[in-house]
């Protein structure tokens, strides 16, 4: 059974639960940002243990492409009932039909850019002033030049260039109207911090990470698995084996990884021994050398 250092976790802990605490202290509406991947549900469970027994002091939020597993919005949906917790949905569906966005057309169309409109739009409209969300530092080198307080103009756009500093854990979260603040709990977590978190304790996890056969195919290296949203190539078909995720996104540019691994334990043996970040299967990363950061500038989380 895989070990882990619990004076280092706890010390994880302490520092986001610190965060989101803080969050709420200089911010008059904040609301926390919910995919129902790991690291989101990682930060729900600390902000849980930050406040109860009183329930949570602000919303979820899910932008929703209409095209997420529909595995991921069942373990939503139930653990959002569990928890009596208020949930806000953004969805992209409705930004295209409104003429915000112009869907994508080609084989390798993704909604994922899409969602950058319609976070901006949600925040805008619910009068969210701070949005709290699970991005890492470890995970791409464009997230690893934020701060956990992270400023956005009055156009939701970030500039990495002009960042406030964050000396001995004081943040800064002053605004001016029309601006918000993007806010990284898990900024100094890594994916095996993660991971043995879990572990420790015990949190329930979708069954998309864990290893179960499905159909896929391989484009340019990346496992895309099944779906209405996926189209074969000329000189492509669809192969059934054992897989999981990584990381948990829209269906068409969330690659998986070839496993074995059926529980927390074996999860973190495959973390060990991996030699590629999580976010190396994603499709909309490969778009150019600079893919995340362009989107960051423009409002993505």
């Amino acid at each position: 059974m895989p070990s882990y250092n619990l004076n280092h976790l706890r010390e994880l802990e302490a520092e986001s639960i610190f965060v989101i605490r803080e969050v709420v202290a200089q911010f008059e509406k904040p609301v926390l940002m919910f995919s129902g991947g790991k690291d989101s549900i990682v930060m729900l469970h600390m902000a849980v243990k930050a406040f109860r027994p009183a329930r949570l002091p602000f919303p979820l939020l899910h932008i929703d492409t209409g095209h997420n597993f529909p595995e991921t919005l069942r373990f939503r949906d139930n653990l959002v009932e569990h928890l009596k917790a208020k949930l806000v949905v953004g969805s992209v569906q409705d930004s295209i039909d409104k003429g915000r966005v112009q869907e994508e057309k080609g084989v390798n169309a993704s909604r994922n850019i899409l969602q950058t409109v319609t976070l901006l739009d949600t925040i805008e409209a619910c009068g969210f002033d701070a949005a709290m969300g699970g991005g890492r530092r470890d995970e791409e080198k464009a997230r690893a030049k934020e701060r956990f307080f992270s400023h956005r103009d009055e156009f939701g756009q970030w500039d990495p260039r002009n960042q406030r500093p964050e000396l001995w854990n004081l943040f800064n979260g002053k605004k001016l109207q029309g601006e918000h603040f993007r806010v990284f709990p898990l900024s100094n977590w890594t994916e095996m911090d993660v991971w043995q978190y879990i572990l420790m304790e015990n949190i329930e996890m979708p069954s998309l990470y864990f290893a179960h056969h499905r159909e896929w195919v391989n484009r340019k290296g990346v496992l895309l698995a099944k779906s209405d949203y996926i189209k074969l190539q000329e000189g492509e078909n669809w192969e059934k084996l054992r897989i999981r995720f990584r990381t948990i996104g829209d269906m068409s540019c969330t690659g998986a990884a070839l496993s074995n691994a059926s529980c927390v334990e074996e999860i973190i043996d495959e973390v060990a021994a991996a030699r590629q970040t999580e976010r190396g299967s994603r499709a909309d990363d490969k778009r150019s050398e600079t893919s995340m950061e362009d989107r960051k500038k423009d409002g993505y989380f």
